[in-house]
């Protein structure tokens, strides 16, 4: 309990220094061996590769440990990872989180010094920041704003077919200036919109919550979505993407829709692709965003020779299911892309266990999946994991939770060991699988190899990593993620 509040006190201190970096107040000093100006670490007359390490106990967080790594050519018994840059697959569009309305509430309240300090950790590519590459937004209302809302809300029994009301003012407040200046630290920074819920007054219950999008608002719905991505562009926000309808399958959030897959792929190819195409709209159109138990509904809908054309690709969380389900998807349509788009985690929660399952299963396991991203809900939260809608999630951490300072949670240094070194534009390379030692690897634009490494046992393990018939031999304590790097 004291070293927990002397941690906490320490971050408070930082923070009110107005500190800009992750690792300005480290529990342990950068060494003189290392570059603090280079992500990469040492220099290479210093340690061929250099890693960043995460333990569960937290005495290392997302920290270089002091340890050299040589590349050799000897040998011993330890089982090896092989890294081939022969061997490729997808490329990399980004790693992150979901930006809801009450992140960007929370964000926004901070003084500005704070506020800006976190940003520019949070989104810049310089080395003292994780390099948060790509954001998921709600379009309207997600179950983690203060409120439910949509950008065309209608008193009961009214209507607006012409969408005259349609306005983006709701977020004018808070998400808009915390994107923009997410966008001011890196303007390439790829941008996801996904609704909760059209407008109650399209849908058969008229609700927020649950009931499904009736077909006579087809039209209308799919001209709200292209205004939503016009609106943002006035503000000068691409929207890259977008889903249809955030879990489809789940009636019970609040705002919530139905939508089953022959429904979405109607919509789709006699509405929503069509919309796009007249408004000239490039924002890529991607199916399901729900969990990984059903590849049997994206599948269905690019199945459909008259909705496929629309379609850049699925994206999936896992609630339920088996992360595998991306390559199912991705066999059947292999020019079809996958993403992987949201996954909580519940507070109060173990960080060790959150850290070993997030990176297996989403970093490594929806990466090796052919995944061309990954995202963690949500970036913020407040203590009490508020604001929330009626409704809505109540336990939901944030990668920081923000009171009157800042605390790194489980999520930010399970997104910080891909962010942070695999940026947009590299792609994911050969590595062989070992049960034991999860890895992914991935060659980034400038050349450099990244290999993220999980021991999943345990006990410490030690182990090769082999590059053109050379290798390091480092050690990894039980739980821990490691991210190496030359």
């Amino acid at each position: 309990m004291k070293k927990n509040l002397i941690i906490y006190l320490l971050g408070a201190l930082c923070l009110m220094a107005g500190l800009n970096s992750a690792y300005s107040c480290k529990k342990k000093p950068v060494t003189p061996d290392d570059d603090p100006t280079d992500t990469t670490g040492a220099s290479k007359d210093k340690s061929d590769v250099i890693f960043w390490l995460t333990t569960p106990d937290k005495s290392y967080m997302l920290e270089k440990p002091a340890a050299k790594l040589m590349f050799d050519a000897t040998t011993n018994q330890y089982p090896s990872i092989v890294v081939d840059t022969t061997s490729t697959f997808q490329s990399i569009d980004g790693f992150g989180c979901t930006l809801t309305g009450g992140s960007a509430f929370l964000i926004n309240q901070l003084p500005v010094a704070s506020r800006n300090a976190l940003m520019k950790e949070l989104f810049s590519n310089d080395s003292s920041s994780i390099g948060i590459s790509y954001l998921r937004v709600s379009i309207g209302a997600s179950d983690l704003d203060a409120a439910v809302f949509s950008y065309d809300d209608m008193l009961n029994g009214q209507t607006d077919i012409d969408l005259a009301h349609f306005s983006i003012n709701p977020d004018k407040t808070n998400l808009i200036p915390i994107l923009k200046l997410a966008l001011s630290y890196n303007p390439d920074i790829k941008i996801l919109g996904s609704p909760w819920s059209a407008p109650a007054w399209m849908k058969n219950n008229k609700s927020s919550k649950g009931g499904k999008l009736l077909p006579e608002y087809y039209d209308a719905y799919a001209r709200y979505l292209v205004k939503y991505i016009q609106g943002m562009q006035a503000e000068g926000i691409r929207i890259d993407a977008i889903t249809i309808q955030n879990e489809p399958l789940n009636p019970n959030n609040n705002p919530s829709m139905e939508m089953q897959s022959a429904e979405q792929a109607a919509f789709i190819k006699n509405n929503l692709g069509p919309a796009f195409q007249s408004a000239g709209i490039t924002t890529k159109i991607i199916l399901y965003d729900h969990n990984c138990d059903r590849p049997d509904y994206p599948i269905n809908i690019l199945n459909d020779a008259a909705a496929r054309p629309f379609i850049d690709g699925s994206a999936f969380h896992l609630y339920g299911g088996d992360i595998s389900a991306l390559s199912q998807v991705h066999d059947a349509y292999p020019n079809k892309n996958v993403y992987f788009t949201e996954q909580w985690v519940g507070g109060p929660g173990d960080f060790g266990q959150n850290l070993r399952w997030h990176v297996k299963n989403l970093i490594i396991g929806a990466t090796r999946n052919w995944s061309k991203n990954v995202l963690e809900w949500n970036l913020a939260s407040d203590p009490d994991y508020n604001p929330h809608t009626p409704g809505g999630c109540t336990t939901c951490e944030g990668a920081v939770t923000i009171s009157s300072l800042v605390v790194r949670n489980v999520s930010y240094y399970i997104i910080a060991h891909a962010s942070k070194f695999v940026p947009a534009g590299s792609v994911r390379i050969g590595s062989n699988f070992i049960s034991n030692l999860q890895n992914v690897a991935f060659k980034t634009p400038d050349g450099k190899k990244v290999v993220i490494v999980l021991n999943d046992s345990e006990m410490e393990q030690s182990f090769n990593v082999v590059f053109n018939g050379k290798k390091v031999t480092p050690k990894l304590s039980a739980g821990s993620v490691a991210t190496f790097i030359w």
